[in-house]
């Protein structure tokens, strides 16, 4: 299996629906940063959090 190119393109919170819906404190995830990269197949890589894989996966 070939691996695939992730990059990091931008990290965002909408501050609204946080507030609104989030747990108090949250923040914009503080694991990746713009312009990271990730070279993945079936395998989370390293460095990727769990809830950015759940939603490429």
């Amino acid at each position: 299996m070939q691996k695939v190119k992730i990059t990091v393109l931008k990290t965002t919170l909408n501050k609204e629906l946080a507030e609104e819906y989030g747990a108090e404190g949250l923040t914009a995830c503080p694991m990746l940063r713009e312009g990271q990269v990730f070279y993945a197949d079936y395998a989370k890589p390293e460095g990727l959090c769990d809830e950015a894989w759940k939603a490429i996966y």
